[in-house]
């Protein structure tokens, strides 16, 4: 017969399994995990918006240096 896996936790360098753990401790530790891959997601969001703003930003820029260029020409 397999042997039942026992996930394993660390807090504050102490380890514990889900057996070690009542079951309001239990749903805390959902809520942590739920809110890392949050905080995780929202990192990637803002790296998505932090590189869409510099393109915007690069592409006004050359825009303006044109426009510069062709009023300084006239």
């Amino acid at each position: 017969m397999a042997e039942k896996k026992t996930n394993t936790i660390t807090i504050n360098d102490k380890s514990y399994t889900e057996d070690d753990l009542n079951d309001a401790q239990k749903i805390m530790v959902n809520h942590v995990a739920d809110l890392d891959r949050k905080i995780g997601s929202a990192n990637f969001n803002i790296d998505q918006l932090k590189m869409g703003r510099m393109a915007f930003m690069n592409a006004l820029t050359a825009s303006l240096e044109i426009t510069d260029e062709k009023v300084a020409a006239e």
